[in-house]
């Protein structure tokens, strides 16, 4: 049976899980302490028919064999020398995912801060920098259940947004069939999203109901 925790990650379409997920907060006990954020930019992958995701047509390789594991597992894995975070959604075998793309910094920033050797949003706003800010530095969580682990995401701990934008994935194939599919989501005017236009940010709110 399903942890509550488990639940949260699969029984309805994994796009829904994907706009529950922001204002969410991730955190990671590493061995120079504990830091973490609040998600605010993330893309949905589902899957075998999907043709930007790892398991496009049935594709399952040891290195992607964490995607048909339980929902809230961690799949961490290696792209171009940097490291990237999905969380497994939806049932055992059935290998869709959610990488986060962006994160606010919440807990103990400076730390993140000293992990990417640079302050600003370009501390958490992208995939690989987040992963490097929370102290992350190998794929030795690949694989394990967010529930109770160092790496987790707190369902309690959560902000909410004012507007999430629907948009494209970002550094997909635009060729596949999928490539310009609207499976990314972000809270509009948070600065920490990748790409976000100075013009555009909401440097008041950052994004987030009152």
């Amino acid at each position: 049976m399903l942890s509550a925790f488990q639940q949260f990650f699969t029984g309805r379409p994994t796009i829904a899980i994907a706009r529950d997920l922001l204002g969410k907060l991730v955190t990671y006990d590493g061995p120079d302490g504990r830091t973490g954020g609040y998600i605010v930019e993330c893309e949905a992958y589902l899957g075998e028919n999907d043709s930007a995701s790892h398991a496009y047509r049935g594709r399952r390789t040891g290195y992607s064999e964490s995607l048909y594991g339980q929902p809230g597992n961690i799949y961490l894995y290696q792209i171009r020398g940097h490291y990237c975070f999905d969380i497994v959604v939806q049932d055992a075998e059935e290998p869709q995912g959610i990488l986060l793309r962006g994160l606010e910094p919440a807990v103990n920033p400076a730390l993140m801060a000293r992990h990417r050797g640079t302050t600003g949003v370009s501390v958490t706003n992208g995939p690989a920098k987040l992963v490097q800010a929370l102290g992350i530095h190998s794929r030795q969580l690949d694989g394990q259940p967010m529930e109770g682990n160092k790496l987790t995401v707190d369902l309690t701990t959560f902000k909410i947004p004012r507007e999430i934008i629907t948009a494209p994935r970002v550094g997909v194939n635009l060729a596949g069939k999928d490539g310009a599919a609207p499976q990314r989501f972000y809270v509009a005017g948070n600065p920490y999203v990748s790409g976000m236009r100075k013009r555009e940010m909401d440097l008041a709110t950052q994004g987030w109901r009152a």
